[in-house]
């Protein structure tokens, strides 16, 4: 997939759990974990937007485009 999600990274580096971001944010844990592993095909800009306001990120801090065979 050619967009990697880094919301791992940005977890670990503002010290907070999935459990305490899915809370936070408003949507389950486990559908958080799916965002977390990258394995969605989309997310909802009402999501994100609530991810980077806990995490104090903008979205390209969590999502990278990485140019690859079509």
């Amino acid at each position: 997939m050619p967009i990697t999600v880094h919301l791992d990274r940005m977890m670990a580096e503002r010290k907070i759990s999935l459990k305490d971001l899915a809370e936070e944010v408003g949507i389950t844990n486990a559908n958080l974990s799916k965002l977390k592993t990258g394995k969605v095909s989309a997310v909802r800009f009402s999501t994100l937007e609530a991810i980077c306001d806990v995490l104090d990120c903008q979205p390209g801090d969590l999502l990278e485009y990485q140019k690859g065979e079509k």
